[in-house]
Formats: C-alpha cells, sequence, structure tokens
C-alpha cells in the first residue's frame, strides 16, 4: 500500500524539498501574514517561492529573506509582529505609502541583522518602541514624516553603527535624551552624522552634554520645536558640523562666542528665535554659504562688518533686527553672492551695489526700510525690491524696484509670532525649496502639521468635477488691470473670491505656507475634504499679468501625469490667484538637498529622470502647439507621493507656433545654470534649450550639487573629470555620495554618456526628448527596472495617463514639514 502511494506523494515531496531548497519556511510564513494582513500587496505575490519567483520587493540571500523594500506601492494595513521572524532581514523599506498606519511592534527589536529601516512618510502612530535600541547593525533609522508620539527612546543610543538618524516631522515631544548612568541617550552616537529631529513638539534646554568633540556629526537639525534656553557652548566643539538649523524655537540668551570654531559649516539658521546680545561673529566660518539671523532681538545697530569678509556667502537672510545705517557696498562683492534679504529693518541712505557686485546675484530685499537713494542696474540679471522705502514715495513709483517683481518669489523669514515659517525661498506656482539625505519646491506637506515648504505642494488631483470648461472663459478679466489679452481657456474652474476665502479660512496666518515678492501662497481644503495649493498675487501689484495669463493659458491645456495640474483660478475683486493640485513630496530640489527626509537611491533617481522627461517630451511633442519651457530645473520638478516626477512653473514658458522656424526669437531668461548657452548667444528659443536644461537636471540628480557652487560649474566639472576608462568614469569625488554607498549603479555609464549629449554646445547635437525618454527607459532595464512601472508605458497613453482619479494621499487637514534645510542656492527667474 505504501508503494501505491509513492506516485501521489513523490510530486509533494519534490515541492517540498525545492520550497526549503530556495525560501526558507519561516520567511515564507512570515511572508504570507503580512500579505494577508496588507492591501495593495504587488500583484506577483504568488506562489510558494518568493526567492525563485522574485517576489516584487523581495531580495534573498540564499534561502533566507534579506530585504524588503516596497516603497511608494500604496500598501495598505499594519506592521505586524511577523516581521520579527525574518531574522535574517538585514533592509526594510517601506517609505510613501500613506495607507501603513498603527503602531510598530515591539519585536521589531529581534532582528539582530537589520542594518536598514525606513519608513518614511507613513501614517505609523503611537511611540517608538525602545526594542530599537536593541538592533546593534543599525546603520539608517528613518521614522520621518509619520505621526509617532511620546518621547524619544534613550535605548537608541545604544545604536553604536548608527549613521543616520531622521525622527523629523512627527508628534515626539519631551526633553532629548542624554545618558545619565543608567540609560543611554543620544550623546552616546558619537558614530552618528546625521540628527534630523526637526518639526516636532521637543520641549527643555538643548541639553549642554548632548554634543562633545568626539562626535563626526554634520547635520544637526532641531528647527520647528519648542526648545527653550541657550545653546550651549559644547555645541562649538563639534568641528565636523556643517549644518546647523535652530531656527524655530524659542531659544534665548546670547549665541555662544565658539560657533566661530565651527570651520565646516555651510548652513547656519538661528531664526525665529528669542536670542539677545550681540550678533554672533563668525569670521572664521570660511565655508559658510547660507546665513539666516532673521528675527531675533540681538543687541545690534550697524551691519555687522565681519559678513562682507565672508567670501563664499550665498544667501544672507536678516531680516527684523532693527539693522541701522546703510548696507555696505562690499558686501554685492561676494564672488558667489546671490540672495540678501534685509526686509523690516531701519536701513537707510543710499543702496549702493557698486560696479563689482557679484555675477551670481539674483535678489537684494529690503522692503520696509529708510532708503533714500539707489545707484546701481535697474533691469538688469537681478532683482532690486525697495517697496515701503522713501526712494518709493509718489515721484519714484515708477521704477521697477518700487513694484514687486514678476519672477518666482523670492525666500522670506516672517516674524517669529506667524506661523508657519518657511525654510527656504518660496517659488510661486512651482517649487523651489533638509541637505543632501539618504531620506528628502512647491511647499511640502507632510501630512499632519503646517509645512513651510517651498515650493507647493501641488499632488493627488482634485476630482474632475473641479475642471469645468468655462462657458465664457475668464468673463471677469479687467483689462484695465493687465493690457495683456483674455486668456484662452480649455479647461480651469474660475473660483470667486468668496469661495477661496472660506477655502483658506479667511486666508488666515494658519493656512499662509509661504510668502515672496509676487504675494503669498495658501494651502486650502475644498468641501470635498481635498487640499489645494493657492497662489495669491500681492494687492497692488500690476507686474504679473502676463506671466498670470500664460501659467493660466498653458497649465489648462496640458494633461499629463508628469505635468502639475491648473485646477482654477480668481480674477474677483482684483485678486490674481492660481488654484494648483497639490503634490506632497515637493520638489526634487528639496530631495537631493535632504529637505524632505526621502531617500533617493539610484533606481529612484532614473524614475524620476523618466517622469520629467515623459512630461517634457509631451510638453514638445505632443502639445498642439508644442511649448517650451523654457526654466527646467531642479526646483520645477515636483514629485508626488509615489515620487513621480511633474513638471511646473510655465510663468517663462513659450508657444512654439511657428513649425517652419523651429525656434522663437525671444529676449533670453532662465536660471543660471541650466541656461542654453547657445540660446543665450542668439536669442533664438528651441525645444533644444530645453534638453540643454535636462541634461544640467541629469547632473544634478548624480551628484546632488548646483549646477553652479563656489564658482564651478558642474558640466564643466564632470567634462574635466571623466574618464571613460576607469570605475564610474572616474567620477566617484563628484557623485552624490548617497547614491554611490547604497546602490550598484548599473547603467551609470550611458546615464553620464546622455547627459553629456544632452548638454552639447550646439543645439543640433542635441537629443529630442523622445530619444532621452527612450534612452532612460533602456537605462532602467539595464538597471533590473521596469521603465512602465507606475507611468504612462507609451507617447500614445499620455493623454490618458491623467484621467485616473487617485485618492489623496492625505486623511489630516494641517501640514507637516520634514524638518531640515533649504538649500543654499535660492533661484528667482
Amino acid at each position: 500500500m505504501g508503494c501505491s502511494l509513492l506516485p501521489f506523494l513523490l510530486p509533494l515531496l519534490i515541492q517540498i524539498s525545492v520550497v526549503a531548497a530556495f525560501t526558507n519556511a519561516g520567511d515564507y510564513a512570515a511572508l504570507l501574514a503580512l500579505k494577508d494582513v496588507w492591501e495593495n500587496e504587488p500583484p506577483n505575490w504568488v506562489g510558494s517561492d518568493p526567492c525563485s519567483d522574485s517576489w516584487e520587493g523581495i531580495t534573498c540571500t540564499d534561502s533566507r529573506v534579506t530585504s524588503i523594500s516596497l516603497a511608494s506601492v500604496n500598501l495598505e494595513g499594519e506592521l505586524t509582529a511577523d516581521i520579527a521572524s525574518l531574522s535574517e532581514l538585514q533592509i526594510l523599506d517601506l517609505s510613501n505609502n500613506k495607507g501603513l498606519y498603527g503602531p510598530l511592534p515591539q519585536k521589531i527589536g529581534n532582528l539582530k541583522q537589520l542594518t536598514n529601516l525606513q519608513l518614511i512618510s507613513c501614517s505609523f502612530s503611537g511611540p517608538i518602541p525602545d526594542t530599537i535600541g536593541s538592533l546593534p547593525m543599525l546603520v539608517t533609522l528613518s521614522l520621518n514624516s509619520n505621526s509617532f508620539t511620546g518621547r524619544i527612546p534613550p535605548s537608541i543610543g545604544n545604536l553604536s553603527t548608527l549613521f543616520w538618524l531622521d525622527l523629523a516631522d512627527n508628534q515626539l515631544e519631551g526633553p532629548l535624551p542624554v545618558s545619565d548612568g543608567t540609560n543611554p541617550g543620544l550623546d552616546k552616537l558619537l558614530h552618528t552624522k546625521h540628527f534630523h529631529l526637526g518639526q516636532n513638539k521637543f520641549s527643555g534646554p538643548i541639553p549642554d552634554q548632548l554634543f562633545s568633540s568626539n562626535m563626526v556629526l554634520i547635520h544637526l537639525l532641531l528647527d520647528g520645536n519648542q526648545l527653550t534656553g541657550n545653546v550651549p557652548e559644547s555645541l562649538g566643539h563639534v568641528q565636523s558640523l556643517e549644518v546647523v538649523r535652530l531656527d524655530r524655537n524659542s531659544l534665548n540668551g546670547t549665541v555662544p562666542s565658539n560657533l566661530n570654531n565651527l570651520a565646516s559649516v555651510r548652513e547656519l539658521y538661528l531664526s525665529n528665535n528669542e536670542f539677545t546680545g550681540p550678533l554672533p561673529n563668525l569670521t572664521s566660518l570660511d565655508a559658510l554659504l547660507t546665513l539666516d539671523l532673521s528675527n531675533n532681538s540681538f543687541d545690534v545697530s550697524t551691519f555687522p562688518s565681519w559678513i562682507p569678509q565672508s567670501q563664499a556667502l550665498v544667501t544672507v537672510r536678516m531680516e527684523g533686527l532693527k539693522l541701522e545705517g546703510p548696507v555696505p557696498v562690499m558686501l554685492f562683492a561676494l564672488p558667489n553672492l546671490q540672495t540678501v534679504t534685509l526686509k523690516r529693518n531701519k536701513l537707510n541712505g543710499t543702496l549702493d551695489v557698486g560696479n563689482s557686485f557679484s555675477n551670481q546675484l539674483e535678489l537684494i530685499d529690503l522692503e520696509d526700510n529708510s532708503i533714500t537713494d539707489y545707484n546701481g542696474p535697474t533691469g538688469g540679471n537681478f532683482d532690486v525690491i525697495l517697496v515701503n522705502n522713501p526712494i518709493c514715495g509718489e515721484t519714484g513709483i515708477s521704477e521697477s524696484y518700487c513694484k514687486f517683481p514678476t519672477s518666482d518669489a523670492p525666500y522670506s523669514t516672517p516674524p517669529v509670532n506667524c506661523i508657519p515659517i518657511p525654510c527656504s525661498d518660496i517659488r510661486l506656482p512651482a517649487p523651489h525649496a533638509n541637505v543632501h539625505s539618504p531620506s528628502q519646491g512647491f511647499y511640502s506637506s507632510k501630512g499632519s502639521s503646517k509645512s513651510p515648504g517651498i515650493g507647493i505642494i501641488i499632488g493627488a488631483a482634485v476630482g474632475g468635477s473641479l475642471l469645468l470648461l468655462l462657458v465664457i472663459p475668464f468673463a471677469k478679466w479687467n483689462s484695465t488691470k493687465s493690457s495683456v489679452g483674455v486668456p484662452q481657456l480649455k479647461g480651469a474652474r474660475n473660483f470667486s473670491f468668496e469661495e477661496l476665502k472660506k477655502y483658506t479660512k479667511n486666508f488666515s496666518d494658519s493656512n499662509d505656507i509661504g510668502s515672496g515678492g509676487y504675494g503669498k501662497v495658501y494651502r486650502g481644503i475644498l468641501q470635498t475634504g481635498e487640499l489645494i495649493a493657492i497662489k495669491r498675487a500681492q494687492q497692488g501689484s500690476l507686474q504679473g499679468g502676463l506671466e498670470f495669463k500664460t501659467e493660466i493659458e498653458l497649465l489648462s491645456r496640458v494633461h499629463h501625469r508628469n505635468v502639475v495640474s491648473l485646477l482654477g483660478f480668481c480674477f474677483d475683486r482684483g485678486e490674481q490667484m492660481l488654484i494648483y493640485e497639490f503634490v506632497p513630496n515637493g520638489s526634487l530640489k528639496d530631495t537631493l538637498s535632504g529637505k524632505t527626509g526621502i531617500v533617493l537611491d539610484w533606481g529612484r533617481r532614473l524614475k524620476i529622470a523618466l517622469g520629467a522627461a515623459r512630461g517634457l517630451a509631451y510638453l514638445h511633442e505632443l502639445a498642439n502647439p508644442p511649448i517650451i519651457h523654457r526654466d527646467i530645473k531642479s526646483t520645477n520638478i515636483l514629485l508626488d507621493e509615489r515620487l513621480n516626477a511633474k513638471v511646473a512653473d510655465f510663468g517663462l514658458s513659450k508657444l512654439l507656433g511657428d513649425v517652419e522656424k523651429g525656434h522663437v526669437t525671444t529676449q533670453v531668461k532662465g536660471t543660471m545654470g541650466y541656461l542654453d548657452p547657445e540660446y543665450y548667444m542668439t536669442q533664438q528659443l528651441t525645444e533644444k534649450s530645453d534638453v540643454y536644461s535636462f541634461g544640467v537636471l541629469l547632473l544634478e540628480l548624480l551628484t546632488a550639487r548646483n549646477p553652479i557652487e563656489r564658482g564651478k560649474y558642474i558640466v564643466r566639472e564632470v567634462k574635466m573629470a571623466m574618464d571613460k576608462t576607469k570605475n564610474l568614469y572616474n567620477l566617484t569625488e563628484i557623485l552624490d555620495p548617497a547614491i554611490v554607498s547604497g546602490s550598484t549603479l548599473k547603467g551609470l555609464d550611458k546615464f553620464v554618456d546622455l547627459a553629456m549629449t544632452c548638454v552639447e554646445e550646439s543645439g543640433a547635437a542635441r537629443p529630442p526628448m523622445s530619444e532621452v525618454v527612450k534612452e532612460i527607459e533602456n537605462i532602467m532595464q539595464l538597471a533590473g527596472m521596469n521603465p512602465n512601472a507606475e507611468s504612462a508605458s507609451s507617447s500614445a497613453t499620455y493623454e490618458d495617463a491623467n484621467k485616473e482619479n487617485p485618492d489623496h494621499p492625505y486623511g489630516k487637514e494641517s501640514f507637516q514639514y520634514s524638518g531640515t534645510f533649504p538649500p543654499s542656492k535660492i533661484e528667482p527667474h
């Protein structure tokens, strides 16, 4: 009888043997248990052998599951204790799945091989389990942009191998834990380089014990908390620091003079506190790029003499400090200077820019001062704002510096009591604004608290019912206010002033998510619960008519998943307002600089490059007539909840109606570093001008560097360093360390080749965007990725790709800012 059963048992025995030979039975059972509690798990999670069947997101070593990477796949459910059975798991990345909720299981501490725990931008809540402190191999801990509550577990201080700690953008509270002889604390993390703890509710003083000279910390981000007391002098002992953000707290007292010892600091934000005493003298900070001291109570009168001697400075922000006297002409000769914001002071006399001002200069904002005269160019490559100064009395009102510029709004640091405080320059209507991070402007929103971000968050599309065709387009267009003609609209909703007033709670400060020269941007909530971003022009500003009309016309007629959607406009009661979809993850610039805490590995960068390329190809080749964007750059590429790229900001765009000539002769506009040299020389704008800018964008994706940084141009730097005979083309020193250390970089050589072809001097030698799209698709396939996952598969699907109406990723009313700091380069048009 036993022999007669053998034919039936043999297949079963073989199947059991195969499973055992590949996927460990315990690991398989754990994955099945997770599958049972999750919704929207990958469709190929079928069969009995996840390892050999290559379940999506699952990586195995021999028969053991060593990695689960399921970021941005719309998972829903809880992370149960079943995860603890995967005892060989090294990487757990479930980032950007808003449907993941509930507390983390205490048993997560059983994953003794875990090196990377990344749960960024989900909906996890409750306290952080203290068992996380028992993961001896942990290198990256990124729990930012969730709803965690309670205190930081002191046990985190046991993580001796930790490199990256990011708890920003949560609801954590209490003091910052330090060791007490019985319990460990953050002061024990001597090998950690990143403390990203901003945008929480931490209170009490910053412990003096927290810092020591033994630390290798490079990023200290404590912004947007409720910290009080003095800045500890021990901070000045951490000589490795490159970024310090203490802004938007209630810190007081005198800033320690030994901060002058931090010679490697590049970004220093002390704004919006209660500091008194003298301004810190930071003469020795030779690497300082960005300085923001705004909105404090320093004992200061004249402009600090040491600032014009800081040769590396790119951005100076000193708003609301009661500064008096003239602005030193030497300041504007700093070679890398781009932005000077000195609003709400008592500066007087003549604003003298001199004859040797920086060729990088983009903005000088002295709104609300006592300037009586101006000596410098007007209508040049940089904006000067002297609104509400004596010089702009009745006789000077016609001067350009007496009006707000029509370009993107510059950064502004609002007064202390204004909420929220932006963290960088504000690009309207598209993005601009934590530092390069292994984790990431329209204004960035993170699910549940105000966002001071930069670059508007224009994200999940509001339902099609909002996109109403206007029977009489722009019936209220006021020809007396604007000399431009009535916009020709294909689809957009005409919002009334009263509607927008209701959606923003009377444009309340709590819904003000950014401000600048053009005006302000507000968060709005429709009756359906959907979030929108509203760009509201400054009252009395008559200069934005052309850009206003251009953006409405262009955005109302383009519909593609990789192009930001205009939902409507308001031209009522003398107002100019644009209403956009809301993009949850800010701009690519935000991400590369680390602001949003999102990890951009090699695969994600390829996906972003492809999405941006597809959006641009649509504008060039499928829009009718074709559209030349004219300002492609990382601040104008927005990232949605799945990190799909969206091209934004059409204020400078041009229609290419004359197909015979193939170009538009027009005044040169754009952003330094991305500008096509051929267009600059000939004033002939073509699609190939966008291709050049896109090539620079690809190099930015590779390096996480500004196109022009400290006088060095990234295109030239890559050309000089390239050696195709060497590993990684000899670009290791230039590439972003976040991808060099964490990826195999398959296809990097072809990616570099593509970027360099796009930035050829001659436009004729550059490929069209359709070829760029195909090449990036090929590179993704080389890297083992599906280029059509979650994106339009071909040009034929471009028009249909935006017809989907996914659920909005936010279920809460308020924003949360991701908790680091803005990029150093401020890029208004």
